[in-house]
């Protein structure tokens, strides 16, 4: 008994060193990952990270325990359900994932298994005996006989996404040499700082963020001008509406100040400022004329070097 204690008191200081250690934790599912595929996501991990596995009764007493200190913990709770473990980062968490994920090994269809995404039968020659048509038929694969051979006379989707396989569709599977599924560690949670988020949040471009914030802000500014209640986004539109409305009074009465005499000037007497005008494009007529001028010249010089009458 002595032996399980200390295994469980050497485990709780390793979980709660990692805790105060990385900021960030991948928690991930490892339902049918092989040992080696353990072994090769911990080398491509090395130095960024630390793979931490565990009996879920067990990591969330550890985890429980450490609540008082950290009430932010209790946020993994919740997550510690099924055949998960954790990895421990303080790299790029996008980088990290892409690590996790991309260590994933193919596997054929296992009878009761279920199907992480659907499952195709591609159109075409399959090699087997015409013996074997009507276990295609059984199951509503379309085929005829080519050349002596069963051939596929177009795709099929064997099995849904979410479903189990059947045993015959295994079989089928088998015999075809298919292996439809793939199998790694997949991200179920992610926690940082205290936070915890799915992992496709890390897909969300910053462009795609500053849209978002952009759009929040007119609207907060909207709200704001509307209920004439000030916030930051509505102040200096605020601003620029009072200044207007300044303006608009200044031109109505004798008001004034300094920076807008001339604009003052310039709707009490707009003849004065309208005669400059014409000068501005006095300039473009002139050369337009000139061109006119020039162009019967140019003609009557190719006439001349033409060195025909009419009737030569």
């Amino acid at each position: 008994m002595g032996g399980k204690s200390d295994t469980k008191a050497a485990y709780f200081d390793k979980l709660k060193t990692l805790l105060e250690e990385y900021r960030s934790i991948f928690v991930v599912n490892v339902d049918n990952v092989s040992s080696q595929q353990m072994h090769e996501i911990r080398q491509s991990l090395r130095g960024e990270g630390v793979v931490l596995m565990g009996k879920n009764t067990m990591v969330r007493r550890a985890i429980k325990g450490f609540i008082s200190e950290n009430p932010e913990y209790e946020r993994l709770l919740p997550h510690v359900r099924g055949n998960v473990g954790f990895v421990f980062t303080n790299a790029d968490l996008k980088g990290t994932r892409d690590k996790i994920l991309s260590n994933r090994v193919a596997a054929p269809a296992r009878a009761g298994a279920v199907a992480p995404g659907d499952v195709f039968i591609p159109a075409g020659n399959t090699g087997m005996e015409p013996g074997k048509t009507s276990f295609f038929q059984a199951l509503g694969v379309p085929t005829k006989i080519s050349r002596g051979t069963i051939e596929i006379t177009s795709d099929l989707k064997l099995v849904e996404a979410g479903s189990k396989v059947g045993a015959s569709e295994a079989t089928l599977l088998n015999m075809l040499n298919i292996s439809p599924f793939t199998y790694g560690m997949g991200v179920s949670q992610i926690y940082d700082q205290g936070q915890t988020f799915s992992s496709s949040v890390l897909d969300v471009e910053e462009s795609q963020l500053l849209t978002a914030f952009s759009s929040a802000v007119q609207t907060i500014a909207a709200i704001s001008l509307a209920l004439h209640f000030p916030t930051m986004p509505s102040v200096m539109h605020s601003i620029v509406n009072s200044y207007k409305n300044m303006i608009a009074v200044a031109l109505e009465t004798e008001y004034a100040w300094e920076s807008i005499e001339e604009l003052k000037d310039r709707v009490a007497n707009p003849d004065k400022y309208a005669a400059a005008a014409p000068a501005a494009g006095a300039a473009p007529a002139a050369a337009a004329e000139e061109e006119k001028k020039e162009e019967p010249k140019e003609e009557s010089e190719e006439d001349e070097d033409m060195g025909f009458g009419l009737f030569d």
